[in-house]
């Protein structure tokens, strides 16, 4: 027994060792701020903003037509408000309502950046607009604020680049590099006839990026414990896949059930779905989220970042490291005692990076009975591929932001949602997606929610980072 007990504490010492080792081995990974020049904003920065935002630019769904008058109102808006980047720049419309702004640079032998958002918006919830502060579309600019759809995702983004892009106008800059500004019209709902086709409209031409930026990642205020604000860039996206389960069976009355319930048999698949989640894994880009997040963080936690060999689990857990399922519609019976003999729902998942939509229709329909069928319905895209952290387009994204939030630690990640910038890896070595949209406790259901707003001190951060960005790369 004593042998035992020395054996066992040998081990449990060797391992406290080994977790201690590679805990203070662990060193930051920042890069260290510059100081930036200061930047002239002009005064009418808050009412241009809240004039877009009083287009309702809305996509309502892939099938949906786009508001004509909504979207070419915004344009001649745009025209109107920014007229040196319209004097400047080359203006070309793909399919009719999404925007490619060209700035020719000095210099051809230095590739071009990309520089993204997009002009639609989601509906607002009908129910929900006696809970805003003020109207969705009225862009009301209070003492601290501008509320509206769009001031978040992404309007406010756009019109933040051409606040910044026609500043630097008025300084007479010139670029060296090209920068195309792309705006598409349709990214609420994929982006397959704005984004897809600027970014085929520019494969066609020719061009190839250094870097492609868009929205998606953003400053994390007090969301990640014993870190104040972490700069989320994040390098990839999941994949996104709705599948269809279908249920068919002969119903019959309600007052004699067969053995199996059309609706039985279906909320069993939702119920096995939901209980044999796809497992959590430690994959590129979220194994960067370690190693940069964890030197930064309260000792006890840094132990569980710099050991994930070991302690792993719960950290891929709270950064979502994996397949997601989301049971999202349901339908089925048409009268209260009759058994229907069609039953439907809709399950979306979030796919990992390292999975695809044909292993994530394999795991349905390894977990589900073989009575059900399974369709892809809707917009399906893979993983996106994971750009580098050692280009030099990331470099300089990462000290542009290093230097304009000092306080700030810089975060490589994982995009859960999805964004206009995952069709354009063709045409551009990195796509990244960040801009310092600050997210906080406060804020983070504002996204698609109710009273959307932002501050006027983040829109502000918007417009310098923006400027700072392009000359950066200049």
């Amino acid at each position: 027994m004593k042998k035992t007990l020395k054996y066992l504490f040998s081990a449990l010492l060797l391992l406290i060792v080994v977790l201690l080792f590679n805990t203070i081995r662990m060193s930051s990974k920042q890069v260290a701020p510059e100081p930036l020049e200061e930047v002239t904003i002009a005064q009418d920065i808050y009412q241009n903003l809240s004039k877009g935002l009083q287009y309702k630019t809305i996509s309502y769904s892939e099938d949906a037509v786009p508001d004509s008058t909504a979207f070419f109102g915004f344009h001649r808006f745009l025209e109107e408000t920014f007229p040196l980047v319209h004097q400047k720049m080359t203006l070309e419309k793909i399919s009719t309502y999404s925007l490619l702004y060209t700035w020719p640079g000095s210099d051809p032998s230095k590739k071009p950046i990309i520089l993204m958002s997009h002009q639609d918006v989601v509906p607002v919830d009908e129910p929900t607009l006696g809970d805003w502060e003020a109207g969705p579309f009225e862009g009301k600019i209070t003492e601290t604020e501008i509320i509206g759809r769009g001031t978040m995702d992404d309007k406010g983004t756009l019109i933040a680049l051409l606040e910044a892009a026609e500043g630097l106008l008025e300084e007479s800059f010139q670029p060296e590099r090209t920068i195309f500004l792309a705006f598409g019209h349709d990214e609420e709902v994929g982006g397959p006839n704005g984004a897809a086709k600027i970014a085929e409209y520019l494969k066609a031409k020719g061009v190839h990026a250094a870097m492609t930026l868009d929205e998606g990642g953003f400053l994390a205020e007090d969301l990640v414990p014993g870190i104040n604000t972490v700069a989320v860039v994040n390098l990839a996206e999941k994949g996104f896949a709705s599948f269809k389960l279908i249920v068919e069976t002969s119903g019959g009355h309600s007052s004699a059930p067969p053995k199996e319930n059309t609706i039985g048999i279906l909320a069993q698949a939702i119920v096995d779905l939901e209980n044999n989640q796809r497992p959590y894994k430690l994959v590129k880009p979220i194994d960067y989220q370690f190693e940069y997040m964890g030197p930064e963080l309260p000792f006890f936690q840094k132990v569980a970042f710099a050991n994930p060999w070991l302690l792993k689990k719960p950290v891929l857990e709270a950064l979502n490291a994996h397949t997601t399922t989301a049971p999202t519609i349901i339908d089925g019976g048409i009268k209260n005692n009759v058994i229907p003999t069609v039953a439907e729902a809709t399950v979306n998942f979030r796919i990992l990076p390292g999975e695809t939509i044909a292993s994530v229709q394999e795991h349905i329909k390894n977990t589900i009975s073989d009575k059900i069928k399974v369709e892809p319905v809707g917009f399906l895209t893979n993983p996106s591929p994971v750009s580098s952290i050692d280009s030099d387009a990331y470099k300089i994204l990462e000290k542009t932001i290093r230097s304009m939030f000092p306080n700030s630690v810089v975060v490589p990640g994982l995009l859960g949602g999805g964004t206009d910038s995952r069709y354009f890896y063709d045409i551009s070595e990195d796509v990244y997606r960040f801009y310092p949209i600050r997210l906080n406790p406060n804020n983070r259901t504002r996204f698609h929610g109710i009273d959307e707003k932002i501050s006027k001190a983040n829109y502000k951060e918007l417009v310098e980072f923006s400027y700072h960005l392009i000359k950066q790369f200049n």
